[in-house]
């Protein structure tokens, strides 16, 4: 029996089938956590929700900011994007069913000392803050009111937003920080091309969780990178990179290239 964790699949379902046979998963005995953005950029988003949802309990996944934007979607508070690979899913038979799992996704999830999170954590937050919060999260986005967050989600004007709107966006979002602990908006580059006095979030001398091993994606310039506290495994599949997985039991490392 093993623990996988794997990258940002975006759905790249050739690739992530090609990875699974790579680390010999066994749904039978093994467990899988996927950092999220199952969806959108690859071809086949609706195939790997329905891999998703046939793998049942032995699949954690959290939720990342593409999920959201096809929830977005899919609930008419945003429009499709020109680059967006969705519509296979919004006509599917089984949209209901899986717009409804998907949106009672966990936002953090831990096992041990592992912490599963689709971006990063506010630095002052402790690891029972950032469950308490995601919770709280949690229970809004299967409730009545999940499309009016996830709307507010989507509206970027204005820097000025409430606690709740502004932790999803740190849990599903979050890059890099300044010395105030705002955040350094529209960066996506990799850390050494940050802006002046913005830092990644996991390199902040002040973080809480720095006792938690995060385990986390949405960053693709960053790429693969494993230390003592963090597993970050976005390693751009959906741009003609790889699709990473590490062990969490023993630290070994797998990825393979983009199969699309």
């Amino acid at each position: 029996m093993a623990t996988w964790a794997i990258g940002d699949v975006h759905g790249c379902f050739r690739t992530l089938r090609k990875l699974l046979k790579r680390i010999g998963f066994d749904p039978a005995a093994d467990d899988l956590w996927m950092t999220g953005d199952l969806v959108n950029r690859g071809p086949g988003s609706l195939e790997v929700l329905e891999w998703a949802l046939e793998l049942g309990d032995r699949l954690t996944v959290v939720l990342g900011n593409h999920d959201l934007h096809l929830l977005a979607v899919a609930w008419g508070v945003t429009a499709e994007r020109s680059r967006d690979t969705l519509r296979e899913v919004l006509k599917s038979k089984r949209v209901d069913e899986m717009l409804d799992w998907l949106r009672r996704r966990p936002l953090v999830a831990r096992k041990g000392r592992h912490l599963l999170v689709h971006a990063g954590l506010l630095p002052e937050w402790t690891v029972r803050d950032a469950e308490r919060i995601a919770r709280l999260l949690e229970d809004q986005l299967g409730g009545q009111g999940a499309a009016a967050l996830v709307a507010a989600y989507r509206d970027k004007g204005g820097e000025s937003v409430g606690f709740e709107l502004g932790a999803l966006r740190a849990l599903t979002m979050l890059r890099t920080l300044r010395a105030d602990g705002a955040p350094c908006r529209d960066f996506t580059g990799p850390p050494e091309e940050a802006p002046a006095g913005c830092v990644p979030w996991f390199d902040r001398q002040d973080r809480a969780s720095a006792e938690a091993v995060v385990v986390c994606g949405h960053w693709a310039a960053l790429g693969l990178r494993v230390r003592s506290d963090l597993i970050a495994l976005d390693s751009g599949c959906a741009w003609g990179g790889r699709l990473s997985a590490v062990c969490l039991d023993d630290g070994r490392i797998e990825q393979v290239s983009n199969s699309e």
